[in-house]
């Protein structure tokens, strides 16, 4: 019993920890993404830097996928994940949380990942395997970032990009101190550890 306990104890100490560094104000959007693998990667690389919420957009053109709790790891138990079939209606609601949308996109007029200002509220948008984020949500987004590379294929699979863009994200908001200080309300983190401890 005292062990059974124990074990209660720690789980609830770690839920609490967990959620307390959970980044409201940072959002990663995937649109039309194919490979489930892909995606339970980069839920992957979600919560690992604490990102609370991931949209997903599927216009028709895919069929949002099922996600196992075998390839995904369990992540998406822990990641809040809301649901688009367009690109406005996702947009709209960023931008009321007053969130500036980057798009990863390769034209003149992209900045370098490493030049954004990622500690700001932010949504990072990922487009599918082949033809990358569409030209409508180039068009509705704030601006365009890539990550440098110097190798002859200038391209990296989805689920890395998403890691490597969320943990310079992690790196900036750490340095911060964004880390130190929980983003929601203690009712919000009461009501979030009441359900997760369901999970």
């Amino acid at each position: 019993m005292k062990l059974q306990l124990f074990r209660t104890e720690q789980r609830i100490k770690r839920l609490k920890d967990v959620l307390s560094k959970r980044q409201k104000t940072l959002t990663v959007v995937l649109e039309n993404i194919i490979d489930p693998h892909n995606l339970s990667a980069a839920l992957r690389s979600c919560d690992a830097v604490g990102i609370y919420e991931v949209c997903l957009i599927y216009d028709g053109s895919q069929p949002f996928p099922k996600l196992g709790a075998k390839s995904s790891a369990s992540a998406r138990k822990w990641i809040h994940i809301r649901k688009y079939k367009s690109i406005e209606e996702c947009f709209t609601d960023l931008r009321k949380e007053k969130k500036k949308i980057y798009t990863t996109h390769m034209s003149k007029e992209s900045v370098s990942l490493y030049d954004l200002k990622l500690t700001q509220p932010t949504a990072l948008v990922f487009g599918n395997e082949h033809s990358g984020v569409s030209e409508e949500t180039v068009n509705l987004a704030d601006g365009n970032f890539l990550i440098p590379q110097v190798g002859m294929i200038q391209s990296l699979n989805i689920s890395v990009a998403v890691a490597v863009s969320v943990y310079e994200a992690f790196r900036q908001r750490y340095e911060a101190g964004m880390y130190d200080k929980p983003q929601f309300k203690k009712t919000e983190l009461n009501k979030m550890l009441e359900e997760w401890g369901k999970r």
